[in-house]
């Protein structure tokens, strides 16, 4: 009898687009769904960078949450656009699989970008908009949830990317790929 391992990969894509956007213009505009390369091309003079890294560390409670999901188990919450927010805080303590929150004493919760979540072939990519004055802080954890009353984390990622400051609109994006 041949052995097969049985395995589901997951590689997580993050990436932050920065701009000076003292009036919101531009937050407005992403928020609206405005693609990112819309938005470098109109707003090229307020461009202050894109900052991309990968992996994070999936939380139990999140793995635990997309089971229910796939199986049709109670009344789980869904990671779509009516619930699902990309969340940010100062904190930078390493993540754990156990942890089930941000570890910032008042994170900044985001709801997605119109039309995030969206899918392409086995990859799910999620977006928000942090505009002028949100999350006005040190950026160094990231997560995903699925809404304030459900609140289950599905990863937690621990990297410094700057801080933002009021005046400036950060968009962060989440992409996924299971294979």
């Amino acid at each position: 009898m041949e052995k097969t391992n049985d395995k589901v990969c997951w590689e997580a894509r993050w990436r932050i687009d920065k701009f000076r956007d003292p009036t919101g213009e531009i937050a407005r505009a992403l928020q609206a769904s405005l693609p990112i390369a819309e938005a470098l091309q109109r707003y090229k003079d307020a461009f202050l960078g894109t900052e991309e890294w990968m992996q994070n560390v999936a939380l139990n409670v999140g793995l635990q949450n997309l089971i229910e999901i796939i199986c049709g188990i109670g009344t789980a919450t869904l990671y779509n656009n009516a619930n699902a927010r990309l969340g940010v805080g100062s904190d930078a303590t390493s993540a754990t699989a156990t942890q089930t929150d941000l570890l910032d004493a008042s994170p900044t919760w985001k709801a997605m970008d119109v039309t995030y979540p969206q899918r392409s072939g086995q990859t799910a990519e999620w977006r928000a908009t942090f505009g002028t004055g949100d999350a006005n802080e040190a950026w160094n954890e990231y997560a995903v949830d699925n809404g304030a009353t459900a609140h289950k984390l599905l990863n937690r990622k621990v990297e410094s990317k700057g801080t933002k400051s009021s005046g400036e609109t950060w968009t962060l994006s989440l992409q996924i790929t299971f294979s």
